[in-house]
């Protein structure tokens, strides 16, 4: 369970991190990745269109179709990814669910899950996916 992010989400993040671990250009089919992150077929290839349609990858139809980053990953950082799947609501609601928590009427946890929030938005907001293709494909060959 993540605290966080949702499945649909994670995969997300694990798609575009192996898309951006690939050599500039390289065309994955939506199998291919299902198989080497091991993620149901249907629920990656409906992640990856989504993410199409946020512009974050780019698909090619056809024999040799796939999907591909649209971008240079040095360009992408990871709140982008966060933000065109899950949206940044669990930036700002309360971890608890509690409708009215603020600063001037906190829940039991608000001071101290406020301060983990702000720290995980900051690193996400700060990374690009460049710096972790030695990591991804590390991982990817553990499996």
């Amino acid at each position: 369970m993540t605290v966080f992010f949702s499945k649909k989400c994670e995969y997300a993040l694990q798609a575009i991190l192996l898309m951006a671990a690939s050599e500039h250009d390289c065309i994955y089919p939506a199998e291919e990745i299902s198989k080497k992150l091991n993620i149901p077929k249907e629920f990656i290839s409906k992640i990856l269109q989504s993410l199409t349609e946020s512009g974050m990858i780019e698909s090619k139809k056809g024999k040799a179709g796939g999907f591909k980053l649209a971008k240079h990953p040095s360009k992408i950082k990871l709140i982008d990814i966060v933000e065109a799947v899950d949206g940044l609501e669990s930036f700002s609601s309360c971890v608890l669910g509690f409708p009215n928590c603020s600063d001037k009427n906190p829940c039991p946890v608000h001071d101290d899950w406020g301060e983990l929030r702000a720290r995980a938005y900051d690193m996400l907001n700060s990374e690009t996916l460049d710096k972790f293709r030695e990591k991804t494909l590390n991982k990817i060959k553990l499996k």
